[in-house]
């Protein structure tokens, strides 16, 4: 029984160290996400939100690129590969597709690796390489 117990409480203990491990990565990568989920939304205003100050005008450039299409983002995911000082680093797959005259176009996600910074106490869009 004691040795049942002590498998028990090891268990516990290692899932509770991995979903701690887990939420940093989690954050980082749904911050990413709801930022382009609000871009081929067309929301400025969560756009503005979900982006550093620095980042904001550059934030609404990309917007204006996607007014008056139909655009949607597909197999999105993000992960987070990293740190770079106190810059975050989130690189997702996928593709945002737009629709422009009916014609069907593709910008892959993969070739961005996403900067994110903390401002206000969370975590913002702020550029890509």
């Amino acid at each position: 029984m004691r040795r049942f117990a002590l498998i028990l409480l090891l268990s516990s203990l290692f899932l509770v160290l991995l979903a701690g491990c887990a939420g940093g990565k989690a954050e980082s990568a749904a911050a990413v996400e709801a930022y382009l989920n609000a871009l081929v939304d067309g929301q400025a205003d969560q756009l503005a939100t979900l982006s550093c100050a620095d980042w904001e005008s550059s934030a609404q450039t990309e917007l204006d690129a996607f007014q008056n299409v139909a655009a949607q983002l597909v197999d999105l995911a993000c992960g987070e590969t990293g740190k770079d000082g106190e810059t975050t680093l989130v690189k997702c797959s996928g593709k945002i597709t737009a629709s422009y005259n009916g014609e069907l176009q593709d910008f892959p996600l993969d070739d961005r690796v996403y900067q994110l910074v903390s401002e206000g106490g969370e975590l913002r869009v702020c550029g890509y390489r």
